[in-house]
């Protein structure tokens, strides 16, 4: 790996590959669930629960497939005060699903997605504050290269919806950068970026027993134990959240849960699953600004795909967006920030 310094070990590179890829898949297999007039023909809010119920217990297997059930108690004991503390990032990505919504009826999706594009350098600011260490500038550069990649992407969607008629371009126009001003529709914007921002970073500081050793001098949570507890923690918020809005009695109802039982919906809810797992892996092994890196990513090899499956054109803004995005992850290649590998395992097969 001595020509990728962004990985530390074999694992850190096969972990960042997956994660990217089953984004990458995600964003595929929804849109392929969606029916001929762009809409869902099951329950997205059932989804959602049941998706992050599926990752506990899948969490829960994972744990108990190298341990017994009474390890697993003690582990819950031992270490409740970690699963109170993972509420924030829970509490944080239940917001964000939320406001996403809101944040889309303010916005046109063009300005909605180069607004959330911020959260790469939101991201630096929040990583520098929670772990007490200063990125070079090296690495800052290497963070702006890639939010103005994600941004040129973005904004060729909008140039397409220029063109489509003169109609769209005054919509569009006046809801674009000349219509943010500071107002609670921006405001939300940036409370949903730093929920984004926030978890990913305080998630990861939680995975590497970062309070644990803190606190008490210990070394972390098994990390199946840390997914359950996250994951747990996540079932629960979703559920007041919808019992707040008054939609838990539809989300749980006989026809809600039958929509979700079809072929399409079950592997959107694996890949989701396998990538919650994965991405605890991957915030554990390497970091959330190298999770940026691998979001970026997934903009641009979705173009890519959905180029060779569906036969959307790649424009100039998207091959702009490609190199820029590849400059980015060049220049932070010289620069990583260094982890000690975290997935190296005892004689006794338990994690370290």
């Amino acid at each position: 790996m001595a020509a990728f310094n962004i990985f530390p070990t074999t694992t850190g590179a096969v972990v960042f590959v997956a994660y990217t890829v089953l984004c990458v898949n995600q964003g595929i297999l929804v849109t392929l669930s969606q029916d001929e007039d762009g809409k869902y023909s099951y329950s997205t809010t059932t989804v959602v629960i049941l998706t992050e119920a599926l990752k506990m217990i899948a969490s829960m297997f994972l744990y108990l497939k190298d341990s017994n059930f009474s390890s697993m108690i003690a582990e819950i004991r031992t270490n409740w005060k970690v699963g109170v503390l993972y509420i924030v990032p829970a509490l944080l990505y239940c917001l964000y699903n939320n406001l996403q919504f809101i944040n889309l009826s303010n916005y046109d999706p063009t300005t909605y997605y180069i607004l959330l594009q911020f959260r790469v350098v939101v991201t630096g600011v929040v990583y520098e504050c929670l772990f007490k260490r200063k990125l070079s500038r090296v690495q800052w550069m290497s963070l702006l290269i890639l939010t103005a990649g994600c941004i040129v992407k973005e904004l060729g969607h909008q140039t397409k919806s220029k063109s489509g008629s003169n109609e769209t371009n005054d919509d569009s126009s006046s809801s674009s950068f000349s219509g943010i001003r500071l107002n609670m529709a921006l405001f939300l914007m940036v409370v949903q970026t730093l929920c984004s921002c926030i978890a990913a970073v305080y998630n990861e500081y939680l995975l590497k027993g970062k309070f644990q050793k803190a606190k008490e001098g210990a070394g972390a949570a098994p990390l199946m134990i840390q997914n359950m507890f996250m994951y747990g923690n996540s079932v629960l918020c979703n559920v007041v959240f919808l019992a707040v809005k008054g939609e838990l009695i539809q989300a749980v109802q006989l026809n809600s849960l039958r929509s979700v039982f079809q072929l399409k919906v079950v592997v959107i809810m694996l890949n989701s699953s396998t990538n919650g797992i994965v991405t605890s892996l991957f915030l554990k092994e390497l970091n959330a600004i190298l999770k940026t890196f691998a979001n970026a990513l997934e903009i641009v090899l979705t173009a890519i795909v959905t180029f060779f499956l569906f036969g959307t054109p790649v424009d100039l803004y998207t091959a702009i967006a490609i190199v820029l995005v590849l400059a980015a992850l060049i220049a932070y290649n010289t620069n990583p920030i260094q982890n000690q590998p975290q997935l190296e395992l005892k004689k006794d097969g338990s994690q370290i």
